[in-house]
């Protein structure tokens, strides 16, 4: 909004900074983080208020965990709030990359919403049908994928190379689609422990932010052998919110939580991380950067694949996250040693800029 407001007039005196991203990206950040932290108290309360007993606990989980019952859910409710008014703040909202992070964004928001609310509601783990649910969440990518080809093209570029790519063709929507959902259900599968899943989401946010803003500038792009596409660099602004909010989340939902994210927050945020490495056509880089989620996620198809097969289990319990926790390890000892790990493989993500 201030964006265009700016255009209209000309840029003229001090809103001539609004035109340039990486001051927005910065406004973004501040922004979410100052509404996340203002809206956080009243928000939480209301939540607390309305769902009584708040999110219900797995029996067969770690024992440590129900001392958590009574926590509310739906927290991801704060962090699109922050998000969406930071982005409509200081997004060009003429930006059609834009309107495709946003359409995933709340779109896996709405589903994970319905989620937690069915969880809430009967007081159970199990939520709306898992088969229901990734055809919601296949409708929205494929559409969020159709719009991304139609910008910049249906091509799969390979990182440690010099622009070299695969053209993928009408693919390409099922290939784009397929990479939000997965990681989309990577971060839900991760958010299991208090600030677990939140961080890295904001590190991996970072590392786009980078990426974004370096593949939406042809020099930066042809200095670096990356793909360029144009107009992408706008959406380091929309990373930017993603930070802001996160952080604002994060202040509560550090050790002890005082809410969790929930399917809401944590599917939308994947979600959105999803689409962005699509446009950027980092997706490859993504399993990088996302490493942490990646690993979450295989945990559970092997403990499940395993487990029909044999009867017998690879982990002690999946996701991973628990298979720690069940070593003894506390779960803060769990939680800042996989926020190490994902730093670390973002700067192993960040890398592949160079070594091409």
């Amino acid at each position: 909004m201030l964006f265009w407001i700016a255009e209209q007039l000309g840029f003229p005196g001090l809103l001539n900074l609004i035109r340039y991203q990486s001051f927005r990206t910065g406004a973004a950040v501040a922004t979410a983080l100052f509404i996340g932290l203002l809206i956080g108290p009243k928000f939480i309360g209301w939540l607390r208020v309305r769902q009584g007993k708040g999110q219900p606990i797995r029996a067969d989980g770690p024992q440590t965990h129900l001392a958590k019952r009574g926590t509310p859910t739906m927290g991801g409710l704060m962090i699109l709030t922050a998000m969406g008014c930071s982005i409509l703040l200081w997004m060009d909202l003429a930006n059609p990359y834009v309107w495709a992070c946003l359409f995933v964004t709340f779109g896996f928001g709405a589903i994970g919403f319905m989620d937690d609310y069915d969880k809430v509601k009967k007081a159970t783990t199990a939520g709306i049908p898992g088969r229901v649910r990734l055809l919601l969440e296949f409708v929205i990518a494929g559409i969020a994928a159709v719009i991304i080809m139609g910008e910049n093209g249906p091509h799969l570029y390979l990182p440690f190379t010099q622009r070299m790519y695969f053209d993928l063709g009408w693919f390409f929507p099922i290939f784009a689609a397929f990479t939000i959902v997965a990681f989309g259900n990577a971060v839900n599968l991760t958010d299991g422990l208090d600030g677990l899943a939140t961080m890295p989401v904001i590190i991996a946010s970072v590392a786009f932010m980078v990426i974004v803003y370096l593949a939406g500038n042809a020099k930066f792009a042809e200095y670096l052998g990356i793909p360029h596409v144009a107009r992408a660099g706008e959406l380091a602004i929309f990373c930017g919110a993603v930070v802001g909010a996160g952080l604002g989340f994060l202040w509560y939902n550090a050790p002890p939580a005082a809410v969790f994210m929930g399917d809401t927050g944590s599917l939308a945020l994947g979600g959105a991380l999803g689409t962005i490495a699509v446009v950027a056509h980092h997706e490859i880089v993504l399993g990088i950067i996302g490493g942490l989620f990646v690993v979450e996620a295989l945990s559970v198809i092997i403990q499940v694949f395993w487990y029909k097969r044999t009867g017998k289990r690879v982990f002690r319990m999946a996701p991973i996250h628990h298979h720690f926790e069940a070593l003894g390890w506390s779960e803060p000892t769990v939680v800042i040693r996989f926020w190490i790990v994902s730093l670390v493989l973002a700067l192993a993500g960040l890398s592949t800029l160079k070594l091409r």
